[in-house]
């Protein structure tokens, strides 16, 4: 069985936000509940020692009728982290809608003469965050059944769809390797069945018996990287150091360390340099394999302006099926491509810019409007982005009148639940406790960053909404302290006794939360194992 190496300790590369909006005394700001158990249930909750000297920000509300039963500083400005999907993901569907699909097309641009196309053939992208090595082989099939063996110019690698920023506003330029910051494109490629976009998986086997140099392999085959060092076989039992990181700005891995003889291969996940033409070259094998052969081998980008004729196209799944993966494995790259889709499809430019303004106004109409705060990409992998805690309440009452609504809560984790694509990011917090298979919601974790907001049903059936948000501190991740939130909402009137136990990752549970903050950006990868 292949495992996952786990998140590798980064030194913290951005300054925390300055902030004025200190926890100090953890008591609420006068709720509208006449609950006074809950109130002094979850003000003890939140007077834990690992928030000293942090900021939190709480509002908990009755889904229904709207009315606050607790809140603390719910109109502090705060770092959403993947939170901020939530927002994303509820403005596409009801700015693009629930059925919106991405076409992948393929484009002749020449004359076809029997089996020749004299001039070049065109891989426009969509924008499609899903879009799959079987997806690019079944056009390269529709290609050779048209009756095209020979292309006597280019294979054309078009992704400008979107413009050719790849990265977000105040992304950390050191998270660039790594799965969880790929770069945006129009036309982009998915390894594997969760869209991980932009990335090439690197496994690793151990060999036959010490000093052997380790076997490598990379799905898909043709990702254009080159290797530099080698991986060996270490003693049984020995500790695994093996490592891959890819170079920055260029398609070159870096191998070391070492994988003890008969340990289970591991598997590393980096991202690829422009992503069109890697799509490209994945495209370009698949046509050889189908007797397609292009006559210049090199992909080129296309300059978006060529004129062409279409030849066969893939379309993806609706986007309601999508923000699935995109929601439960808190999947930022196509959180990144749904912002940039709707700037495209509402306001004509596939930017940031276009994407953020749309969303922006979604928000105003079905939110508080004050404070403004700040969003800056879609994903919440910026710092720069601040939400209050009232706002995201306040979305989550709005998108119970909206005709997408119930496919958005079905795909928000659910708290205890073991199924990867049911519980997702939660799959392994809050099991045994009243919260388990009960709340749905998004989790939102990085350095100094940890929230929590969503849905939870009380046992006299009350349906309520909240968002709990901790920023700035810098001891252990209290996954813990949000979690007993949740548990106390679930569990009515019968308050907890303990914070139930937090496990930082789905696979290694623990009887608490006692890891320290390490410095990584973006703590959710490392549940998901995708760093």
């Amino acid at each position: 069985m292949t495992t996952r190496l786990p998140r590798r300790t980064l030194p913290l590369a951005a300054v925390m936000l300055a902030a004025s909006l200190l926890v100090g005394s953890a008591q609420a700001d006068a709720p509208a509940s006449g609950d006074p158990t809950l109130t002094a249930d979850l003000d003890a909750i939140l007077a834990d020692a690992r928030l000293t000297n942090a900021q939190a920000g709480v509002q908990i509300i009755d889904a229904d009728t709207g009315s606050v039963l607790y809140q603390h500083q719910p109109d502090a400005l705060l770092t959403p982290a993947s939170t901020l999907k939530t927002v994303t993901s509820a403005a596409a569907l009801d700015l693009l809608g629930a059925d919106h699909r991405f076409t992948t097309e393929v484009r002749t641009a020449g004359s076809v003469h029997g089996p020749v196309l004299v001039g070049d053939l065109l891989l426009r992208g969509g924008g499609d965050p899903s879009l799959r090595p079987q997806d690019l082989d079944d056009l390269a099939s529709r290609v050779a059944d048209s009756g095209i063996t020979t292309v006597t110019g280019h294979l054309l690698a078009d992704g400008t769809r979107y413009d050719a920023t790849p990265y977000g506003p105040g992304w950390a330029w050191d998270d660039q390797p790594y799965s969880y910051s790929p770069q945006v494109s129009g036309l982009t490629l998915a390894p594997d069945s969760e869209y991980t976009v932009d990335t090439v998986q690197v496994t690793v086997t151990p060999g036959a018996q010490a000093g052997d140099e380790a076997q490598l392999s990379l799905s898909p085959a043709e990702a254009p990287m080159q290797l530099n060092g080698k991986i060996t076989t270490g003693a049984a039992g020995s500790t695994t150091t093996a490592d891959v990181e890819r170079r920055r700005s260029v398609n070159s891995l870096d191998l070391s360390g070492s994988l003890p003889v008969g340990a289970a291969p591991v598997t590393f996940w980096q991202t690829v340099e422009d992503p069109a033409v890697y799509t490209g070259d994945v495209f370009a094998a698949a046509l050889e394999r189908h007797g397609v052969h292009v006559v210049r081998n090199d992909v080129l980008a296309a300059t978006g302006t060529e004129d062409s004729q279409p030849l066969a196209s893939h379309d993806s799944a609706p986007l309601s099926e999508l923000i699935v993966p995109m929601l439960k494995l808190s999947n930022n790259g196509m959180a990144e491509h749904l912002t940039k889709e709707i700037g495209k499809v509402k306001a004509g430019q596939g930017t940031w810019t276009a994407g953020i303004t749309q969303i922006k106004g979604f928000l105003a109409a079905n939110s508080p409007t004050s404070p403004a705060g700040r969003q800056v990409d879609g994903s919440g992998l910026s710092r720069y982005d601040l939400i209050t805690p009232a706002k995201m309440t306040g979305l989550l009452k709005a998108a119970q009148t909206k005709p997408w609504y119930q496919a958005w809560y079905n795909a928000l984790p659910v708290a205890g639940n073991p199924g990867r694509l049911v519980g997702g990011t939660l799959a392994n917090r809050m099991r045994g406790t009243a919260a388990a298979d009960n709340v749905h919601a998004k989790t939102g974790s990085m350095s100094g960053v940890d929230n929590l907001t969503g849905y939870v049903t009380t046992p006299d059936g009350h349906h309520l909404a909240f968002t709990a948000m901790l920023n700035n501190f810098t001891g252990p991740v209290p996954h813990g302290i949000l979690d007993a939130i949740a548990v106390r909402l679930a569990a009515g009137h019968q308050a907890p006794t303990t914070a139930p136990a937090a496990p930082r990752s789905l696979v290694a549970p623990s009887t608490g939360s006692t890891a320290p903050d390490t410095g990584a950006r973006w703590e959710d990868c490392d549940s998901l194992h995708r760093c």
